[in-house]
């Protein structure tokens, strides 16, 4: 292909009838006072979408146009391309054609990229037009640094040949970013981001430390290093935590944030010892993410609306149940975002603070100098709130001073870890909680689970096991032989999982007087039996069901959310 003329976008545009003069110079003076690309300003203003232009380029160029979301990009050819030019240029190397190469690129009119691709390369360059918001998540997830951490860890191995080296101090000492283990823990922070990891897990084994990443609910391995480098990294993250560096015997909590990639990155880390030296988790909450509104979590539209109303009441318990990672807190503080207005007083109680709201009063509960839960809780009813969270309802004393708080005028919110909605009430019984308190105070419980999601980009048609067949007969009947299955064959846009991203399934129990009758009874199954005939038949396993019917999700997704929720 030929060296491409220079042209200018915005004319093209308004010769192809998707932009206006005005448009097109309201856009110039944009450009002119902030500096952006003319291109981002079009996008950001609303004038037209990136696939608008991308299209646009294409028919004037003569050259194709990509979808890189349906694109099996080859990892190894993508790299022919450094990571630093790469993200200047806004361009992927596609295809290793032997006397040229195939390169995506978000901009074809910028003569000088062009040139030092084809300069990099050493090859004639054939261009083909890419979303630049896909070029840039495709370089997130292409350019991981698996082989720097890998690296790193053998430097580090080489730096502790003493032994007898005090980590602490040396850790402590300020100037150390250039030191082998800030390095790779920089790096190892980095990476989790780019794969949207949730959680680090650095895990002592015999004779080998193994770092892994939990995403999408899921642990995938990241390295393995020496065992003896686990000690100056457990030590360096007590330090930023602010936790007892000596203490090797008991298990530590703590927090710290971190500006990653340009965002600000809160950590909850936990140690525990083990037989072969302390391990590490940490969960990873990203601050800058917008907050999500109850009808963007995966919630049905018909339980939005119930949900909603709930919420929406002056007073009485709402509780929020599942186990660690399902999403209980996103729900409630969606729900908590929606309720915010200068009318009400809010307050959160929370360990930790997962969100940051303006307008909304949050306390950080702290167990070292006796701020629990309940006390926190107690004082917050001082302060004439309308609306209070609570992160979750871990004891006898709190359930009560939250179920009366729920009596008295307040709207509490909370989450318990149950297996369902309906065994939620027996929960709060178990707790120590009076019969009369939880009739005369819950009004509704929401159960829910994380699964996840077939990945877009490799979605195709699957024959499902007999197994995944039999199980799903007894769900659907004969219907089960006659509806289309899918699977991902796995792509380089999930990591070869064949999922990306997850949504939620939910249940919901309200506390109708039918139900709040049934408590009273002395036999648990009767309750139960009156809180399944209320949900109608909508439960989790059915939630997951119905996403599997409509191809968003797998049956053996399907199923591991329904094995969670028996008994």
């Amino acid at each position: 292909m030929a060296r491409p003329e220079k042209v200018r976008l915005g004319e093209i545009l308004v010769q192809q009838k998707l932009l206006s003069e005005e448009q097109l110079n309201q856009a110039l003076a944009d450009q002119k006072r902030t500096g952006r690309k003319l291109g981002r300003v079009f996008v950001e203003s609303g004038f037209v979408t990136e696939e608008q232009i991308s299209g646009a380029l294409a028919r004037q160029l003569g050259i194709p146009t990509i979808n890189l979301k349906f694109y099996n990009i080859n990892q190894e050819v993508v790299r022919l391309l450094p990571e630093t030019q790469a993200r200047r240029f806004r361009a992927l190397v596609l295809e290793d054609r032997g006397h040229s190469v195939l390169v995506g690129v978000s901009d074809p009119t910028d003569l000088f990229a062009y040139d030092e691709i084809a300069r990099l390369l050493k090859k004639a360059v054939e261009l083909a037009v890419v979303n630049e918001t896909e070029v840039l998540q495709a370089i997130d997830r292409i350019y991981r640094r698996t082989g720097e951490i890998t690296g790193l860890a053998r430097e580090l191995e080489q730096d502790l040949g003493d032994a007898s080296v005090d980590f602490g101090a040396l850790s402590a000492n300020s100037g150390l970013e250039e030191a082998p283990v800030v390095k790779l823990l920089q790096s190892v922070f980095d990476d989790a981001t780019q794969v949207r990891a949730s959680d680090i897990h650095i895990e002592p084994q015999d004779g080998r430390l193994q770092i892994r990443f939990r995403i999408d609910g899921v642990l995938h391995l990241q390295t393995e290093a020496d065992i003896k480098i686990a000690t100056p990294l457990a030590l360096r993250l007590k330090l930023m935590a602010d936790l007892d560096i000596s203490e090797k015997r008991l298990p530590q909590d703590g927090r710290f944030a971190v500006k990653v990639r340009n965002q600000r990155i809160d950590v909850r880390i936990s140690t525990m010892p083990t037989q072969y030296g302390e391990s590490v988790v940490m969960r990873l909450l990203n601050q800058v993410g917008t907050m999500l509104r109850l009808d963007a979590i995966g919630m049905p539209p018909t339980l939005v609306e119930r949900f909603r109303a709930i919420v929406q009441r002056p007073n009485g318990l709402v509780l929020v149940t599942g186990p660690t990672g399902s999403g209980k807190t996103t729900t409630l503080y969606s729900a908590l975002a929606e309720l915010n207005s200068v009318e009400k007083k809010l307050i959160t109680v929370e360990d930790p603070i997962e969100y940051r709201l303006s307008g909304i009063n949050q306390v950080q509960v702290n167990d070292k100098i006796d701020l629990s839960f309940a006390r926190v809780l107690r004082s917050a009813l001082r302060q004439d709130p309308d609306i209070v969270l609570v992160g979750e309802m871990r004891d006898q004393e709190t359930a009560q001073i939250g179920l009366r708080a729920a009596m008295t005028g307040h709207l509490v919110l909370s989450t318990l870890h149950t297996n369902d909605a309906a065994s939620t009430p027996l929960r709060l019984m178990d707790m120590g909680v009076p019969r009369y308190m939880v009739g005369g105070s819950l009004q509704a419980v929401l159960a829910q689970r994380l699964v996840r999601v077939i990945c877009e980009s490799c979605n195709s048609p699957f024959q499902l096991p007999a197994p995944e067949r039999a199980w799903l007969r007894a769900e659907l009947g004969d219907r089960a032989e006659t509806v289309p299955f899918f699977h991902g064959r796995g792509c380089s846009h999930c990591n070869g999982t064949g999922y990306r991203g997850r949504t939620g399934v939910y249940e919901l129990l309200e506390m109708t007087r039918a139900v709040n009758e049934a408590i009273n009874h002395p036999d648990p199954s009767h309750f139960l039996k009156t809180a399944y005939a209320e949900m109608r038949g909508e439960t989790l396993r059915r939630g997951a069901v119905r996403l599997a019917i409509q191809g968003r999700t797998t049956v053996a997704e399907a199923m591991r959310i329904s094995n969670q929720t028996e008994e």
